[in-house]
């Protein structure tokens, strides 16, 4: 179990991931490859997203004195990120509205690993066992595999329902991407 990786690296890998796909977009001209490098972004964002809502927020609550309010913040920030996938999942990567409506959504997404790592992170490390810091990157990975690929606003956020229903939603995303294409 040493070599297992904990929630934090394995959160912090993903961040990092995107911030990539982020800079990538930026460069790219051809509304195609923008397109599924946006795909890309979104699948692991959801994916993310419900995998920290099933398992890191939840610790969270549990361990850290401020918890319920850090977890609140977190999951109203992962809401305005959402609304924001979904728009961008809706407009043609050619269209004017896209580019701006990418970067408003990039820049919540950076502030909120910036507050992630600056503040959430430090107080897990204080508060959980290294024990229980590498049972939960190995809860995340698993929820990350079973997870949605693209984004529901409307789902449920907190347990147990997101846990319940977020491998059904997922199933379905990824046949839809499947039958679609998408991702490939």
């Amino acid at each position: 179990m040493t070599d297992q990786e904990d929630v934090i690296g394995v959160l912090t890998h993903d961040h990092r991931e995107v911030e990539e796909l982020f800079e990538q977009i930026e460069q790219v001209i051809d509304p195609t490859e923008r397109r599924e490098l946006t795909d890309q972004v979104l699948t692991e964002l959801v994916r993310h997203s419900v995998a920290e809502e099933q398992y890191l927020y939840p610790a969270a609550r549990e361990h850290l004195p401020d918890g319920d309010a850090i977890v609140d913040k977190e999951i109203a920030d992962h809401n305005e990120v959402e609304e924001a996938l979904k728009a961008l999942e809706d407009i043609d990567a050619d269209d004017p509205d896209f580019m701006r409506t990418f970067r408003r959504m990039s820049e919540n997404v950076k502030e909120h690993v910036q507050e992630e790592e600056d503040e959430l992170f430090p107080k897990l490390r204080q508060h959980v066992s290294a024990k229980d810091l590498r049972e939960l990157g190995d809860k995340v990975q698993r929820a990350k595999k079973l997870a949605p690929t693209r984004p529901h606003p409307s789902s449920p956020d907190t347990p147990p329902l997101n846990k319940i229903l977020g491998p059904g939603v997922g199933l379905v995303d990824r046949a839809r991407d499947k039958l679609t294409g998408r991702g490939q």
